[in-house]
């Protein structure tokens, strides 16, 4: 089941370290099949506050996505985001399509 990594940043520090790992990360997400959904970007609140931005990353499954964030490759930029920045970071499935709201396990 497609899963997702799933980030939401917030009090950024601009400097070269975002360069930096932006340039790295790609390389770390193509061997476990990860790409960008959503990437920053304008948010428009509809509810309450949203400070900050989200990241999106889809995966082919869960496995996939803890094998990316544990990987060497990852772990050597990891710092790097968050020695600059405050970040919720979760892992969450996906869901087999079709899909109804009734579906939600109890």
């Amino acid at each position: 089941m497609t899963a997702y990594a799933v980030a939401h940043m917030r009090q950024v520090t601009p400097g070269p370290w975002m360069v930096e790992y932006l340039e790295k990360i790609d390389a770390t997400l193509a061997p476990f099949g990860g790409r960008f959904i959503v990437h920053g970007g304008e948010v428009e609140v509809l509810e309450n506050d949203w400070p900050g931005h989200l990241i999106a990353i889809e995966f082919p499954d869960r496995q996939h996505a803890r094998d990316w964030y544990r990987s060497p490759a990852y772990q050597r930029i990891l710092e790097l985001r968050t020695d600059n920045s405050e970040s919720d970071v979760i892992f969450v499935d996906g869901v087999e399509h079709p899909h109804k709201a009734t579906d939600v396990p109890g």
